[in-house]
């Protein structure tokens, strides 16, 4: 006898609870959570559904104009809304719960637009593997009352990512991201400036063949963190990674591995048990 696939469960229960949120509007980033909801409402709720992205100075202007080509792919209607986080003194204070005032000011944006709209219903794209990570955002989405589909039919990055791949999706095999304010030190002051001075140098690395990359402000230094495979290739012709950050103001640097988040906790969780079995 065949053993039923959970994943198919779990996309049941996916669509199963999307049909409940209609009219409904997705906060949309581009990346693949927030495209595999926007396709799965656009199936469900038709016209019905509608995704909304954020456009602010954290905002890379190559992940915008990623996220209309998505948008497009998947075939829902795309808003862009500017919001006005830069405006707020604690989300320029950087103390380590930045994202909250960040998508406190999202929502409070999509509320205003979406009352004009007579759209009962916001989503966002936090899935299940969330909850294992600090994510101060996730108070802002309760306090607006905003649903996680993905998250409550028990969507992990491994079924979204398949989701995707069996949608034919462009965004399947994506490398996560995050807003530029992330490259920003806790405790040091987000300002345009520095936003503007990431993105610039991001752009130019991005221009010399380098993909999964970040680059951490810390003044006139940059920190650059790469995937595997771009480190490999900076390091093996590393005199043209000067130039491209000087072009952006940065005078030195250095080349780190970059972890992905899922990389990350694994490492947290290992310190973890770590300390315990030294006890």
């Amino acid at each position: 006898m065949a053993v039923r696939d959970p994943y198919l469960d779990r996309k049941a229960a996916l669509l199963k609870s999307l049909a409940e949120l209609s009219p409904l509007a997705i906060a949309f980033s581009g990346g693949v959570d927030s495209s595999v909801l926007c396709h799965a409402a656009l199936a469900v709720l038709g016209d019905k559904a509608c995704a909304v992205i954020a456009d602010s100075a954290s905002l890379p202007r190559r992940e915008l104009n990623a996220a209309r080509e998505t948008a497009i792919e998947i075939g829902i209607e795309l808003v862009e809304l500017r919001t006005d986080e830069q405006l707020d003194p604690a989300y320029q204070a950087n103390q380590g719960d930045r994202c909250y005032f960040c998508k406190a000011a999202l929502f409070r944006a999509l509320d205003e637009w979406r009352q004009e709209r007579a759209i009962p219903f916001v989503a966002l794209g936090e899935i299940a593997d969330d909850a294992l990570d600090d994510r101060p955002g996730q108070r802002a989405a309760r306090e607006h009352g905003v649903y996680a589909p993905l998250a409550q039919a028990g969507f992990s990055k491994q079924d979204v990512r398949r989701y995707a791949a069996e949608a034919g999706l462009k965004v399947a095999d994506k490398p996560a991201s995050a807003c530029l304010a992330s490259r920003i030190p806790v405790g040091t002051v987000v300002s345009v400036e520095a936003l503007a001075q990431v993105e610039a140098a991001e752009n130019a690395l991005m221009d010399l063949g380098l993909s999964i990359l970040r680059v951490r402000h810390q003044g006139t230094h940059a920190r650059v963190e790469l995937g595997a495979e771009d480190l490999v290739l900076a390091e093996r012709e590393p005199e043209a990674i000067g130039p491209a950050l000087a072009s952006a103001g940065f005078e030195t640097h250095e080349l780190a591995r970059y972890l992905s988040p899922f990389e990350r906790l694994s490492a947290k969780v290992a310190l973890a048990a770590g300390s315990t079995d030294q006890h």
